[in-house]
């Protein structure tokens, strides 16, 4: 509210000038709080329970910064912190926390909050506090993104699966803990990132391996009490001030050597504070060194310019002022960033497009993956996980299997398969992919399997004991949504993989092969198929270590049990794939391969994302039959998939309008995700499927909804 005063002169019938002052009050409604955050508030509400302990909150707009809502401080029109710990609050914090991208602080610990740790949260927070809840699934790795984070706390949760790689981005975290949880698997290695880090509790937990990851970090407090680890404490961690590691399997008598060459580490250590304060003088020092360097500089120079009027133009170049300085060589940090200026403005652009042009918040953190892109990072780290090309060693060790040098699966005779399949009769086949055959062997006992029997020219220049190796690695993949290999045949030349045998067949004949007795898959089950498919490549990109490429992700590689949920076959035959000439067709392929070898986990990414739009459309990848603007399904859809009116005419005949337009609406928004040209815009897979997840959460929320209104 604020009022305007106005003095009105009028003339006067005598001549003069009669001054009259009036005062008026105008009302004026502002809502100072940031439209964006009230909305992700408002989202936050909704999903929390009793709203009697969220005193001032609203499920639909609201100004937070004025009218005083529990737990919330602004600056100004932003939200900065939210403190809502110790309320008793049950439900999830909704979906839309990355909106909230001025929040430092963020803590909703002694709750009893469950469901998994949202994928999306406030971007820019420095304090992040979710401990003392009910929090299930994996440490979401969006953490990775969130560059300013400098305390991390999720005790007491019940969180599991693995920690993926990522801590490379956080050099600014000084405090985390993981501590009473049901994590597994080895420490990342990007843990030797945390250069500010203090503090570390992950206690009661399962984690496995060594700890020679931490040697190096500043420590001053690590608890890794009651894990599974085994090895030996390295030295580098003995003198930590308080140090826990009880509860562990640590191997007993003096350490082994360090690999020749390599020079034993002195276990002196510095705390984080001595590492601060050294850094600080080493700064002073170099301070006074550039001081005296510029002092001596200027005194050459004026010597110099006595002797000689003009020095050589070669040596010479004018700064920002018109003054001419001594011509150094750029750095290859200022190389790296001025080549790549250009490339920043192009993902900010892009980042802006998306946030424009869909509703799923996931968008604009795959771009800031990409906007914070540092050419000398990437030069000093490891290649990622996430882009690099396949080699045989990328099933080396899956996470949380045991390894096995021999093959512990069974050994099916040739003399048997060819029993069970009619000698490979036609009548048998079953399909033909871009590396061999698929048969039905049907057995005495009733049994029914599936044979792939792989074509021979892979092995022609191979040694023989090859395809046991990818046998067994194959053979420690485990996940429920992937069909996993039963066996296998190497006899004679012939080289063959028993899978279990699904009667209803792949889903590329559900969607594309028509006939009298199946029925049109309906839309809950193509979201469930989408999301089970999902989930089993999101195992191999990001819980096996390393990861692993699948290379031929299409709808016949999935096939489908009697209840129509998917299994994802064909995974760990990459290096077959990387050698068929055949597998680059078909509208599967991402445009950067144009050769088999340029394949990388985003080309995953994208095929996973035609096979979303062919659920979607009933359409295949490529159908010469159609019109030739429509005969790529990629090039068509793309440009429709955020026009809801399109969408509509998109959609599969097949599904009779039977769909949620909302739920088609956000089914198309992860798919446009996936299918973009350029891969460093695609998201990882996790992302995919925490998008999906929370299409199928709003679906049942509004389904609850719908049923209340009866």
């Amino acid at each position: 509210m604020f009022i305007l005063r106005a003095k009105l002169l009028l003339p006067c019938t005598f001549l003069c000038w009669i001054i009259l002052t009036s005062s008026f009050t105008v009302h004026v409604v502002l809502s100072k709080t940031d439209s964006r955050q009230v909305s992700a508030l408002n989202d936050m509400y909704q999903y929390l329970k009793p709203h009697s302990k969220l005193e001032g909150w609203k499920s639909d707009g609201g100004n937070p910064c004025d009218d005083s809502w529990k737990g919330i401080e602004c600056s100004g029109s932003d939200v900065t912190e939210i403190d809502l710990s110790g309320l008793g609050l049950t439900g999830s914090l909704g979906f839309q926390l990355d909106k909230l991208e001025k929040v430092t602080y963020f803590d909703v610990s002694k709750n009893n909050l469950k469901d998994n740790i949202p994928y999306q949260l406030p971007p820019s927070t420095q304090h992040l506090d979710l401990s003392g809840n009910q929090f299930g699934g994996t440490v979401p790795y969006s953490i990775s993104e969130m560059a300013n984070l400098k305390s991390l706390n999720l005790n007491h949760n019940k969180l599991s699966g693995s920690l993926s790689d990522m801590f490379g981005k956080l050099t600014k975290l000084t405090e985390l803990d993981l501590s009473y949880n049901s994590i597994s698997g080895s420490l990342p290695q990007s843990l030797k990132s945390l250069s500010s880090l203090s503090k570390l509790h992950i206690q009661n937990n399962q984690f496995t391996g060594s700890i020679n990851v931490l040697a190096d970090l500043p420590l001053d407090d690590l608890n890794v009490a009651n894990n599974q680890f085994n090895g030996w404490i390295p030295d580098e961690l003995k003198d930590i001030k308080n140090l826990e590691t009880g509860g562990n399997s640590w191997s007993s008598g003096p350490a082994p050597p360090p690999p020749p060459g390599q020079k034993a580490k002195p276990h002196t250590r510095k705390s984080g504070k001595e590492s601060e304060k050294s850094g600080q003088g080493v700064a002073v020092i170099a301070g006074i060194v550039l001081g005296v360097l510029v002092l001596l500089g200027v005194i050459i120079s004026l010597f110099s310019r006595k002797r000689s009027s003009s020095p050589s133009s070669h040596f010479l170049e004018e700064d920002k002022f018109g003054q001419r300085q001594p011509f150094t060589p750029l750095s290859p940090e200022e190389l790296s960033s001025g080549a790549h200026a250009n490339k920043h403005e192009n993902f900010r652009a892009t980042e802006k497009h998306l946030q424009t042009s869909s509703s799923i918040g996931l968008k604009r953190l795959t771009s800031e993956r990409h906007k914070s892109f540092n050419v000398k990072e990437m030069t000093n780290a490891p290649p990622s996980d996430h882009l690099k090309p396949f080699n045989d060693k990328e099933f080396a060790n899956p996470l949380n299997v045991k390894r096995s040098n021999s093959v512990n699966i069974a050994h099916y005779p040739l003399a048997d398969l060819q029993n069970a399949t009619g000698n490979f009769a036609n009548s048998r086949l079953l399909g033909e992919g871009s590396i061999g055959r698929v048969y039905k062997a049907k057995y005495p006992d009733g049994r029914v399997l599936a044979v792939k029997k792989i074509d021979s020219s892979f092995f022609q220049d191979e040694k023989s004991t090859e395809f046991t190796e990818i046998v067994n690695k194959m053979s420690k993949l485990h996940h429920p949504i992937i069909a996993e290999v039963l066996g296998y045949c190497s006899e004679q030349g012939q080289n063959m993989l028993i899978f279990e045998y699904f009667r209803n067949g792949s889903l590329h004949e559900f969607l594309h092969v028509s006939d009298d007795f199946s029925k049109p898959l309906t839309w809950n089950t193509r979201v469930r198929i989408a999301l089970g498919a999902a989930r089993a490549l999101e195992y191999l990109h990001e819980v096996c270590s390393p990861s692993c490429l699948h290379r031929n992700i299409r709808t016949s590689n999935i096939v489908l049990d009697a209840e129509l949920n998917p299994r994802l076959c064909e995974c760990g035959l990459a290096m077959f794939h990387e050698r068929a000439s055949k597998n680059l067709d078909a509208g599967y392929t991402a445009p950067e391969c144009t050769k088999p070898s340029a394949y990388t986990l985003k080309s995953d990414v994208y095929s996973f994302g035609v096979v979303m739009l062919e659920l979607l459309t009933g359409r295949k990848p490529f159908d010469s039959s159609k019109p030739r603007l429509e005969q790529y399904l990629v090039r068509w859809a793309s440009p429709q998939l955020h026009d809801l009116d399109a969408l509509e005419q998109m959609a599969d005949p097949a599904l009779r309008g039977l769909y949620p337009p909302k739920s088609l609406s956000r089914f198309a928004d992860v798919t446009a995700l996936c299918v973009q040209s350029e891969p460093e815009f695609r998201p990882h897979m996790s992302e995919v499927v925490q998008g999906l997840v929370r299409l199928v959460q709003r679906s049942n929320m509004s389904q609850r909804e719908d049923d209340d209104d009866y």
